[in-house]
């Protein structure tokens, strides 16, 4: 094991940002998709029961945008957070 492997720990706040930012590219993306061109409307609408107001149009794409982009921080938190506390305890049961 690499001696500087043993502090890879995440940073829980940019962590949440990048994988928050993520998700909402995704769905505005295909919001737009949906909304422009008629791809992916079954999954807009599969989305649109957990996104508030999704669905192929601007105001839908914006909504889901949102709503994407908090539910990916909160899932960004919390696997940083634990991966942190998976880790420290692994490390401290190391040799």
């Amino acid at each position: 094991m690499v001696e500087n492997a043993r502090h890879a720990t995440l940073g829980v706040i940019s962590f949440g940002l990048a994988l928050g930012v993520t998700a909402a590219l995704v769905t505005v993306l295909l919001g737009i998709s949906a909304w422009a061109f008629g791809w992916g409307i079954a999954v807009v609408q599969v989305l649109s029961t957990l996104f508030i107001g999704y669905g192929p149009s601007f105001v839908g794409t914006v909504a889901g945008g949102v709503w994407a982009f908090f539910d990916g921080f909160i899932g960004g938190v919390l696997i940083a957070w634990f991966y942190n506390r998976f880790l420290l305890r692994r490390q401290r049961h190391l040799p």
